[in-house]
């Protein structure tokens, strides 16, 4: 059986680590040859190498290096590479992950080439076709083969949608990563004290990470969320450790607004962080302020608050379960200070509703017995 998987993004990376390490484990058993494309989507070597190394993941067997584009191009670039490799390869099956443009270019190609289309994470919805990664999950949830949604919520949405076949419930494979390599990172020294030249031990801080274009390529809402972050360090007197995204840098310099974060000393402006170390800043943070999908689903599983500065969320369960919050409005601080205020007296007894923890053994388990192996 001859495996296909196609990434691009930090968030691919870690998400499929445990689908790729269980391959790694039954291919010379049971005669399982699989491979990775990389689209270069994230094209950072912080946003995508470092994550290879630390996960201890193969080299991508492909590179496109596709990079940064507009949505259009990005994606046909996308999706030429992705064909002729798969042309190649001939793979029987291909997996992709989640709702960037690595994962429509890497379906849509393979549906096209007549391969049955793996789709992990489906049937996620924000219901708002303003974001780019709506379009990418809906369209890929219906070219697909075999669904894997993470729970309940997201197969009912599949169902709602007219799809009803080949869909498994299984838990997101997000929690076997963070609970796989939250326990690795902590046993780092070096990871430990790299982070104590960012934040002194036992000092509280709120960790801020922001990259959504929805939010970064609207100037007027970017910089409300940036004036609201200096009246947040100032209200609550307390460090913001932002990691800062390529293009949320490149926005705050072209809006010429960069200077307000830099200027305060509450904000600590970092690089994008490895992997280990980010892991060990959100598990430790006081509160998450953030508008990452991956991170809402950490945050929940770390047991640490977090606050999401959008209007709506495809990780509703997030909501449901308490360890989230909602915030729309970020002209008014107000509103950011409230949600604040709730989540960081909150309870963090919270149930985690992504699944136990072993997602990736359960996903390969299905494909293989689809396939008899």
């Amino acid at each position: 059986m001859k495996i296909g998987i196609v990434l691009g993004t930090r968030p691919e990376i870690i998400k499929l680590s445990p689908i790729i390490r269980k391959l790694e484990e039954l291919k010379n058993n049971l005669g399982i040859d699989y491979f990775l494309i990389h689209t270069n989507q994230h094209y950072s070597k912080y946003l995508d190498e470092i994550f290879f190394k630390e996960l201890n993941l193969p080299k991508p067997k492909y590179n496109l290096n596709v990079g940064s584009a507009s949505q259009g191009k990005q994606t046909g670039k996308m999706l030429e590479g992705v064909e002729e490799v798969l042309i190649n390869e001939r793979p029987e099956v291909v997996i992709v992950h989640g709702d960037t443009n690595s994962t429509l270019a890497g379906a849509l190609a393979s549906s096209k080439l007549k391969i049955k289309v793996v789709h992990i994470e489906a049937g996620l919805r924000s219901y708002d076709r303003n974001m780019p990664e709506e379009i990418n999950r809906v369209l890929t949830d219906h070219i697909s083969d075999y669904l894997f949604p993470p729970t309940e919520i997201a197969k009912e949405n599949l169902i709602k949608e007219g799809i009803k076949k080949n869909i498994f419930v299984v838990g997101n494979t997000i929690v076997d990563a963070t609970l796989q390599n939250i326990k690795i990172a902590e046993g780092k020294k070096e990871i430990i004290e790299d982070i104590l030249k960012v934040i002194p031990m036992n000092k509280e801080y709120f960790l801020l990470t922001i990259h959504r274009a929805e939010n970064t390529d609207n100037k007027k809402r970017l910089n409300n969320i940036v004036n609201g972050i200096l009246k947040i360090s100032e209200y609550y007197n307390i460090q913001i450790i932002f990691p800062i995204h390529p293009r949320t840098l490149k926005k705050l310099r072209e809006y010429n607004i960069l200077n307000k974060l830099e200027s305060n000393k509450n904000i600590k402006i970092i690089e994008p962080t490895g992997y280990f170390k980010f892991l060990i800043l959100e598990k430790n943070a006081k509160l998450i302020i953030t508008d990452s999908g991956g991170v809402q689903e950490e945050a929940c599983i770390l047991k640490t608050p977090c606050i999401t500065l959008r209007e709506n969320t495809e990780r509703p369960e997030t909501l449901e379960v308490g360890s989230n919050i909602l915030v729309n409005r970020v002209e008014d601080v107000d509103d950011i200070i409230e949600a604040i205020d709730i989540m960081i007296k909150r309870n963090r007894d919270w149930i985690n509703p992504f699944g136990n923890g072993n997602s990736g053994g359960t996903i390969v388990n299905i494909l293989l017995e689809k396939y008899k192996y």
